[in-house]
């Protein structure tokens, strides 16, 4: 916004193409972004669009930019070494880009040149003060702005000025900022190049932004002015707060006006210039309620022109509003396809699945595969359209009872929906299919030998599958995959399998609201969890300990393992003394759980058993801070624990009026709990194991592609969906754009944060905890784990970077099965996602560590290394420094 031009003359269409490196806006349109830019590009459709109004103006193109750089060959080996640094490098990028800038502003534009770009201003008013605008290849793309990363220049007269603020724009490309930024979105240096805009500009009465979807709720219907007087600069450099007004339908929904103690104007000589403003006028709207509507309207204009929403720029200039600026809107969170025109509630599946993440289309599809309810798509992740059970009163009712204990914030983003009012539709017809059907599980008996049959009943599928698949290739493979996801269907559904994970879950909501209502007992069924018999998640973090306590004797072997970048690093380890049994280790532990690794259920995401560095890390921490035999004594020391708080529980009930019944209830519910609780973990292990038993299959045909020359590389299936891949099997062809347009969807899906409530007006909607009882300043979430604890905060994002101590407490976005070798070395858990029964919460139990999750923003709110108090009994964290 510090870019606010203006032209009272906008009707001007002269042509400006006098060589190939002017072209005037009338001449641009969305497909010359290779030779105008990004912000060019957008300026020519402006101009365009019927009763939009553009400041005249024209663009130096990039055919003038990369002659000017042809004399500077120096550049290229730089730019080389630009593209070999990590995005977090910032004295080597503030370096090396200083260098690069001062290079570029070094180089003397040829005469003839110089001639062809000022030529325009002629026509245009040499003496008219001009913005001297950046307009890179890269930016205002659908994925990514660059908004703020290139330099303009306001008010700039005179030619010999223009072509120094030209330079300047030029050398502005490789700003340490621009730089950073194209590292950590993927963009090739030399492949982005800066064109020029150059355009009249006087000084307005008032100016802002228009977002054509609200950018706090991300609502498509919803627009939001910001508005203050003069150039807008002074809203952008913070000087001043803007006017803000929020309209929908054509009226104004909300209005806060703003005192705006200055404003920028440009200045005679060049250049900008503040200007107090006089107390009385300081509260005054800068726009009238007539323009702000008048505006949203214009924006919906732009909108339509662009197919999406949009981040506007806008200048009042006499009474009539001039736009010189339009760009998508990257941050916005996308929605659902509907397609039917109805309003839809949408809840995220991965806030569930422990695994916010977006995925690639192969996971995408694979998972859909697997589950029999139907999914929508947005953003790389998976959604539900719960709008049927919220609209019946009945499904209403299990809906949110059932979110509720998954996760309450989305219960309570339901809710709010709900109490509005405004969205969701009359209850269906008798008999629409909510509440869900079939209902909860029958009871079942607590008897171990179901657990064992199960399991047995699983595994025996499992070694059918990885038998019979060795045999399949081509289309015959899809169909196998696609007859045995009906398979693995059948296991993960088996009404045996439900209900002994419901009567767990049953037996803790039991224990938790009885031995409250009894003895004031909070969370009792955290305790008695500890070490439960059969739990593969827990088992699999003890087990990592086994690996430490193998490798640990051999001082050449931590060596060497401290030191390992490859994947092959296992076939080295024979030559070390020790090696041989350090490798037999991990290679029996990869064996077992060789198919987990973090965001499990996208089945493109690579296991420990593709890529066994990454455990290496957590094996060296186990080996430094933990002690030999850890595994099977802190086993037994929960089993302990859980045994003792079982009897005290008991013997306090027995003391109380007809005690003796509510112990033997309590008893047969605490068995209950131990006999189940364990298997909770197993179906995913299950189905993760065969997922992995898939992709080695899928990835063999890949190699049989590239070999043939179909593919490019055996990964690029991982962004083709099922079938769509098996067509390229079937057909030996592939839409090389289709799969290099999903790449860079998927770079642009993972920065962005998806919602736990979704609305098809594209309103992500946040619930909140809405609790009195914590302390002042709090970070309140949901209780998973009993206890108190202090310690140092460890906010981890990457597993792999864990270099945790016993005095730790991990802080993280979510976790799931594949942290468990992590939480053997810490004393707390914090994470942003979460629910009771969610894995990372069941760990926790079992291990004995306070927990608590579900805290909104953790990882931003609490710093590492900072000490913090988790409580989680009560469910809240205390920063204490």
């Amino acid at each position: 916004m510090g870019e606010t031009v203006v032209d009272t003359d906008s009707s001007a269409t002269t042509s400006f193409s006098l060589g190939g490196s002017v072209l005037g806006f009338e001449e641009i349109d969305q497909s010359r972004v290779a030779v105008v830019g990004g912000k060019g590009a957008h300026l020519g459709e402006l101009s365009r669009i019927e009763g939009i109004h553009v400041p005249a103006g024209y663009c130096v193109t990039t055919d003038a930019f990369r002659r000017v750089l042809a004399d500077a060959p120096s550049l290229e080996d730089r730019l080389d070494r630009l593209s070999r640094l990590a995005p977090d490098d910032r004295d080597a990028i503030g370096t090396l880009s200083a260098e690069i800038r001062a290079a570029v502003e070094g180089i003397p534009i040829p005469d003839d040149l110089a001639a062809e770009i000022t030529r325009p201003l002629a026509r245009l008013n040499e003496q008219a003060a001009y913005a001297v605008r950046s307009s890179a290849t890269a930016e205002d793309s659908p994925t990514a702005s660059f908004a703020g990363q290139h330099d303009t220049y306001l008010n700039v007269v005179g030619p010999e000025a223009i072509l120094h603020h030209i330079r300047s724009c030029w050398a502005s490309l490789f700003t340490e900022r621009a730089v950073t930024y194209r590292l950590r979105n993927g963009f090739d240096h030399r492949k982005v190049h800066m064109a020029v805009v150059v355009q009249r500009m006087v000084s307005p009465d008032a100016s802002g932004i228009l977002f054509t979807a609200d950018p706090v709720t991300s609502n498509r219907k919803v627009a939001s002015v910001e508005a203050g007087f003069g150039l807008g600069e002074a809203l952008v450099s913070g000087l001043v707060n803007a006017d803000v007004y929020k309209v929908r339908d054509g009226e104004i929904i909300d209005k806060t006006v703003a005192a705006k103690q200055l404003a920028i104007h440009a200045s005679p000589e060049g250049g900008t210039r503040r200007q107090a403003i006089e107390p009385e006028s300081q509260r005054q709207p800068a726009l009238t309620d007539a323009q702000v509507v008048a505006l949203a309207r214009l924006g919906r204009r732009i909108e339509a022109h662009f197919g999406r929403p949009q981040d506007i720029e806008w200048c009042l200039v006499d009474g009539g509003f001039q736009i010189v600026q339009s760009r998508p809107i990257t941050t916005l969170f996308p929605i659902p396809a509907a397609g039917d025109g109805a309003d839809h509630v949408y809840v995220s599946v991965g806030h569930q699945q422990m695994m916010t993440d977006p995925m690639k289309p192969l996971g995408l599809s694979v998972w859909q595969l697997t589950t029999p309810r139907p999914m929508s798509e947005a953003g790389g992740r998976l959604f539900v359209d719960v709008t049927e059970g919220l609209a019946s009163p009945a499904g209403r009712e299990v809906l949110l009872e059932t979110l509720g204990r998954s996760d309450p914030l989305i219960k309570d983003a339901l809710q709010t929906v709900l109490d509005r009012g405004d969205f969701v539709p009359a209850p269906p017809e008798e008999g629409a299919g909510w509440p869900p059907a079939g209902g909860a599980p029958a009871p079942i008996e607590t008897d171990p030998a179901i657990v064992d049959e199960l399991i047995a009943g699983s595994q025996a599928s499992l070694a059918a599958v990885e038998r019979d698949i060795r045999s399949k290739h081509g289309s015959e493979l899809f169909d196998f995959i696609l007859e045995d996801l009906r398979e693995l269907r059948r296991l993960l559904f088996d009404p045996r399998s439900l209900q002994v994970i419901m009567a767990a879950m049953d037996a803790t909501w039991w224990l938790n609201r009885q031995l409250h209502t009894w003895l004031g007992e909070e969370n009792a069924a955290d305790a008695l969890t500890q070490s439960v018999p059969g739990n593969v998640t827990s088992e699999m973090g003890l087990a990592l300990l086994d690996v430490a306590d193998a490798i640990r004797p051999h001082p050449e072997v931590v060596a060497f393992l401290r030191d390992v970048e490859d994947e092959d690093f296992l076939d080295e380890l024979p030559e070390l003394p020790g090696g041989r049994e350090a490798r037999d280790a991990i290679r029996a532990y990869l064996d077992k759980y060789g198919m987990r690794c973090v965001g499990e259920i996208d089945i493109t995401r690579p296991r420990w058993s593709e890529r066994p560095v990454t455990l290496v890390p957590v094996i060296l921490g186990n080996i430094e801070n933990v002690e030999p035999g850890a595994g099977r004594r802190r086993f037994e020391q929960g089993r302990q624990e859980a045994r003792k708080k079982e009897q005290e529980l008991l013997e306090r009930l027995r003391a109380l009026p007809d005690g003796e019944r509510k112990a033997e209830e309590t008893k047969s519910m605490i068995d209950r709990l131990r006999t189940f609780a364990g298997y909770r973990e197993y179906p995913k292990y299950g189905k993760v194991s065969r997922y992995f038993v898939y992709k080695r299959a899928l990835l063999e045909e890949a190699g049989r592609l590239v070999r043939a020359g179909v593919l490019r590389d055996r990964e690029d299936i991982f962004y083709l969906r099922f079938q769509e891949l098996h067509d390229v099997v079937r057909t030996g062809q592939v839409d090389d754009r289709l799969i290099r347009r999903r790449k860079e969807e998927f770079g642009a899906y993972q920065a962005l944060t998806p919602p736990r409530v979704l609305t098809s007006d594209g309103e992500a909607v946040a619930g909140s905890y809405r609790r009195q009882d914590v302390p002042a300043g709090a970070l309140v979430g949901l209780p998973v784990s009993a206890g108190n604890v202090e310690g140092r905060a460890r906010v981890i994002l990457d597993m792999t970077e864990a270099d945790l101590e016993a005095d730790d407490i991990l802080v993280t976005a979510y976790t799931d099965p594949s942290w468990s070798p992590v939480f053997v070395r810490v004393k707390g858990l914090v994470t942003e996602v979460g629910g009771l029964m969610t894995h990372g919460a069941v760990i926790a139990r079992e291990y004995g560590l306070p927990a608590v999750v579900g805290v909104q923003d953790a990882t931003r709110l609490i710093r590492d290394g900072q000490r913090i108090h988790v409580n989680g009994t009560n469910g809240y964290i205390e920063i204490l420094s």
